[in-house]
């Protein structure tokens, strides 16, 4: 398979199956042959674990996972994404595509049942307009993930992972806190998207705490 990276690769794909980037969907492909394997380097996947990703896109954070993961578990909204998929993940016999909303799967028996007592990281591109209630859901419900590895809009990383107390805190920073404990990992540049967007993104790590703080803790 072709480098998933590479702009002519993505544009083939998406003339062969008739594919436009959908702005309601905030899709921007990652183009940057080094943010993936970064992204899942920092999760900490490896031989053992299982991996849930959200919105696999063509599938280029996807195959860093499956190259890491015992099993990797991709959960997409878009209908027009598996065929695409199909071709790009057809090496790798440990990847599964659930076609739902992550907002509206049962997350609890999805886990259970793909990944049994394995560890389990998730790992995602996030849509700059719906990031706050897709990590809201993965934390608040008591999940057994270990931790969470997502590239988000700069801005939004910064609020999240800022300690409660200080200037750039609000109210998700404290929800964060309660359940996680986040760190900021790396900025990522417009360039490394197709198409570029308009702003700068972040990649951050939220390890999941074991049981909420009792008091969290005030900068």
């Amino acid at each position: 398979m072709p480098t998933l990276t590479d702009l002519s690769t993505i544009r083939d794909l998406c003339a062969r199956y008739d594919f436009a980037l959908s702005k309601g969907f905030g899709q921007n492909f990652i183009i940057n042959p080094g943010i993936c394997p970064r992204i899942a380097e920092a999760a900490g996947i490896g031989p053992g674990w299982g991996a849930l990703e959200v919105g696999p896109g063509i599938g280029v954070l996807t195959e860093q996972l499956c190259k890491r993961a015992d099993k990797v578990v991709s959960i997409e909204v878009d209908k027009r994404l598996p065929p695409l998929l199909e071709e790009t993940m057809a090496d790798y016999d440990n990847f599964k595509l659930v076609l739902n909303d992550v907002l509206k799967v049962d997350l609890k028996a999805l886990l259970a049942e793909e990944f049994g007592d394995k560890p389990v990281a998730v790992c995602a591109n996030l849509p700059y307009y719906i990031t706050s209630p897709i990590l809201m859901r993965l934390l608040e419900e008591k999940l057994p993930i270990r931790n969470i590895t997502v590239m988000v809009q700069k801005e939004a990383a910064q609020r999240l992972c800022a300690a409660p107390g200080t200037r750039d805190a609000g109210a998700i920073s404290y929800a964060v806190a309660y359940y996680a404990e986040p760190k900021l990992l790396f900025s990522v540049q417009p360039g490394s998207f197709y198409p570029a967007p308009k702003v700068t993104s972040a990649v951050i790590r939220l390890d999941v705490r074991e049981k909420p703080a009792v008091q969290v803790p005030n900068g």
